[in-house]
């Protein structure tokens, strides 16, 4: 290679290295963009389909990419004991609507309004959601449920 050729390379590959660099950088440092979502503009879907109009309904509000963390809402439309299950990710509830009972490790209380809990990574936990509650959740990666015993299932739906 000639050396004007060979420097005109050098000084290109470089400039195209560090324009990347730098473009990556910023949208590495990028600042978040704030997220508003009014309730009634949100998605909702059925949890378990095969309970039909009696499913509980879930709306996914945001998840972050790099870390999967969720977001949700849960909605009842009527009461259901959700079975045991677990989360591979930290998970906390925190009652919009509805007095609901959570329990986990042989212990039960009664959560209200503005009422939180927060459950360890695969901590095996039960709820018993009246109709009509709200809940807000938010878990530390992706959202799963692992079921311990099955899901809820018609017998578990209450009037």
């Amino acid at each position: 290679m000639r050396p004007h050729l060979r420097t005109v390379t050098i000084i290109l590959a470089t400039f195209l290295i560090s324009t990347g660099m730098a473009v990556a950088l910023q949208l590495t440092l990028a600042p978040a963009q704030p997220m508003f979502q009014k309730l009634q503009d949100v998605k909702w879907a059925k949890i378990l389909p095969d309970l039909g109009e009696m499913s509980p309904e879930i709306a996914i509000l945001r998840v972050d990419p790099k870390t999967q963390a969720t977001q949700l809402l849960i909605r009842t439309p009527k009461a259901i004991h959700v079975r045991k299950h677990w989360h591979t990710a930290n998970e906390t509830h925190t009652m919009i609507s509805g007095r609901a009972i959570f329990a986990c490790e042989g212990k039960r209380i009664e959560l209200g309004p503005g009422d939180f809990n927060y459950m360890p990574a695969r901590m095996v936990h039960e709820a018993w959601l009246p109709e009509a509650s709200l809940t807000f959740i938010t878990v530390d990666g992706a959202w799963d449920v692992n079921w311990v015993e099955g899901p809820p299932t018609a017998t578990d739906v209450t009037k």
